[in-house]
């Protein structure tokens, strides 16, 4: 069952910030069952327009949580006898997928009288795979990638660079594995760092994150940095997304609704596995069932209950009657009842800055239980917008569940280009009215799916209005930025490609959910909060601690690729316990040890290297500023030796004599592009 296309809205500046109610580690172990199965076990999915291909979309769908660098001599990679999928939906008024990629794997031994992965140039556990793409709603498949190559993990050294190993550079063996598919996509497949970031120590602790900026115990900590995950990632031009074929020079403008795709992934198995007593691998039988999807990011892992996460994980967003059994857990989100002090306000001292509108513009009570907007059903308040009776204010509007106005819409449709979900800028004080236009990714379709407008132009990663933030900058800056709040027209604003429209690598997507919860969607578009005083600014207190509040840590640990697919190169096996991975060198003959933070020394009949001219030999994954310092056995800078910029990969810094260091114990810290806690195990033994 679909909806049909206009009339309506159901979907709110929610998107603005992101979804819904809960948050934390996106889809890493969200359920039950798939958490005993993490071959299968959906990760994140990411769609957004190419930034150097801005004629193309990515989508990036990673699997296998919580990949152990080291973790051989069986290194985590794709299962077989699982399908892999990525469906895309890009017609409200054609039930189920419009085009959906397939992907299954082999493994093979190329030694097996060896029980190392890599040996003299042989591979064991080798994986290729094959994708098939259908354009018919799964009907028929064609086969596009017939010998698909997939790297293998980034064992060490030796393994990978070295003669007695694959003798290649990993980041080659990286590029020998991206693919342009009989159909023109173009195709990765293979270990990555993982790109999501996120404090789990401090949110599964009853929510209390920990700031980025915080100190000691306080101070977030990125739970997933060091780990890597497996990817699918796919460039597809927009014409082959577009439902009519249509390149994006042919959209009416940025906001054409025309150019709207949504995007989930999905994993399944047969239905009947036989283990056998010979050792041999299990026979499998019977139709495929579904274990595991993702749409938006955290809806199973944070807003599904436990009972239902199962069940969840088995549907598509295509069962209409399935996902609106769900409807109940986004009107009234748990997480809510720690943004309010007449419910657990005090329980979390983390949430202290997020507070939900009890009485904004004096009336309405977003609060649990409150009524939210709903007494305007009764006057069809809303006429002529979204929330018209004739349109979807009965759904939009129900009694004693607030969030349905802006929360809930956003898992079902996306969000139009209509009142009353547009920035208060123009509105004069008027909520319901015409505002100004900063996102259209509608798809009246009612299930859980990522929704991207493709016509959206790209925020340059490297512009200083790039923001983490999304869809949640994008408002603030439309809303009191001079460059865009002159006028209610519609107008580019930077970020406006940003999450929830799609989602971007970059993209913050806890703190913008629980910003989200906490009532910045209602803000923007007039629903201001509590300590807003009539013919006041907007700017209130309030709004500026949910602004400013984060969730922690507010970037990957390694820097994202400027070219498909985009992520950070896998994290090194032989490099584990190191913060920086993917850094290695040696001063002069003496190697860099990647052991727990000590120093070196100077002196005590060792030699002091700083005498005479000394030279750092070390590889970097990726280019940037290099730094290298040198701090005393108290923590003190004592000196810097270096500061300059690099290139990607093998590098010699030299310095000479006359560094200001005297005999004693130091500790030496090589930076990339500023990440010192990224590089402080980088220690010289001495």
């Amino acid at each position: 069952m679909r909806l049909l296309r206009p009339k309506m809205v159901l979907t709110a500046l929610a998107a603005t910030a992101g979804l819904c109610a809960i948050v934390f580690a996106s889809s890493h172990r969200e359920a039950p069952l798939i958490s005993n199965d993490p071959l299968a076990d959906n990760t994140d999915l990411y769609a957004f327009r190419c930034p150097e291909d801005t004629n193309s979309i990515a989508i990036i769908a990673n699997f296998i949580p919580f990949e152990l660098p080291e973790g051989g001599p069986n290194y985590s990679s794709f299962g077989e006898n699982i399908r892999y999928e990525i469906h895309v939906d890009n017609n409200a008024a054609v039930s189920g997928d419009e085009i959906t990629y397939r992907f299954t794997f082999t493994k093979m031994n190329e030694d097996p009288t060896t029980f190392f992965n890599i040996r003299l140039g042989k591979e064991n556990l080798k994986t290729s795979y094959v994708c098939e793409r259908s354009i018919d709603g799964g009907k028929t498949f064609q086969k596009i990638v017939a010998a698909g190559k997939v790297p293998p993990p980034n064992i060490g050294p030796r393994s990978i660079e070295g003669a007695a190993g694959l003798n290649k550079p990993y980041a080659q063996l990286v590029q020998e594995a991206i693919t342009t598919a009989s159909s023109g996509e173009t195709v990765f497949c293979g270990p990555v760092d993982d790109p999501f970031f996120v404090d789990l120590g401090g949110v599964f602790d009853l929510g209390q994150t920990r700031k980025a900026d915080g100190v000691g115990s306080e101070k977030s900590r990125d739970a997933l940095a060091g780990f890597n995950c497996h990817t699918i990632a796919l460039k597809i031009p927009i014409a082959t997304l577009q439902k009519n074929g249509k390149p994006v020079s042919m959209a009416a403008n940025i906001l054409d609704g025309d150019y709207v795709i949504g995007v989930w992934a999905s994993a399944s198995r047969p239905k009947i596995s036989t283990l056998r007593t010979d050792g041999q691998k299990p026979d499998v039988s019977g139709e495929w069932i579904q274990i595991s999807r993702i749409g938006m990011p955290l809806t199973n892992e944070a807003v599904i209950p436990v009972g239902d996460k199962d069940r969840w994980n088995a549907g598509t967003p295509y069962e209409t009657t399935r996902e609106l059994s769900y409807g109940k857990y986004f009107v009234n989100p748990e997480l809510a009842l720690y943004m309010d002090d007449s419910k657990f306000g005090g329980a979390v001292p983390a949430l202290a800055d997020l507070r939900i509108q009890s009485k904004s513009l004096g009336t309405y009570d977003f609060r649990n239980g409150a009524d939210g907007l709903y007494g305007l059903l009764a006057t069809n308040g809303g006429a002529g917008t979204a929330l018209d009776t004739s349109a979807f204010g009965k759904i939009l509007l129900q009694p004693k569940s607030p969030r349905s106005v802006d929360l809930l819409p956003i898992f079902y449709t996306g969000v139009p280009n209509l009142p009353p979900y547009q920035l208060a800028t123009g509105k004069s004080g008027n909520p319901l009215a015409a505002g100004k236009p900063f996102i259209n990714n509608f798809l009246p379709v009612l299930g859980d799916m990522l929704r991207l407008n493709m016509a959206t132009p790209v925020t340059p990663r490297e512009s200083a209005d790039f923001s983490s933030l999304g869809l949640v900058q994008c408002a603030a800056l439309g809303l009191t930025d001079p460059r865009f709040n002159a006028s209610a027209k519609l107008q580019w604003i930077p970020n406006m490609d940003g999450f929830p429209n799609g989602r971007r690598l970059e993209d913050d997507v806890t703190t913008i959910e629980l910003q989200a919860v906490s009532g910045v969607v209602l803000a923007a578009i007039g629903l201001w909060y509590d300590d807003y005083t009539s013919g006041g600014s907007p700017v209130t207190p309030n709004l500026v601690k949910v602004l400013s509040y984060n969730a922690g840590p507010t970037k990957n640990d390694k820097s994202f690729s400027k070219k498909f697919p985009y992520m950070a190169e896998a994290h090194r096996g032989y490099d584990a316990g190191a913060t920086t991975v993917g850094v290695r060198g040696q001063l002069n003959d003496d190697p860099l040890g990647f052991t727990a933070p000590s120093a070196f020394f100077i002196g005590s009949g060792a030699p002091n290297p700083f005498t005479s001219s000394t030279t750092l030999r070390f590889h970097s994954a990726e280019g940037g500023n290099a730094t290298i310092r040198a701090f005393d056995a108290r923590g003190v800078l004592v000196a810097t030796i270096y500061d300059n910029a690099i290139a990607a990969g093998d590098q010699s810094v030299t310095w000479s004599a006359g560094s200001g260091l005297t005999n004693g114990a130091y500790m030496l810290v090589l930076d990339i592009n500023g990440r010192q806690e990224a590089s402080t195990r980088i220690i010289l033994l001495r």
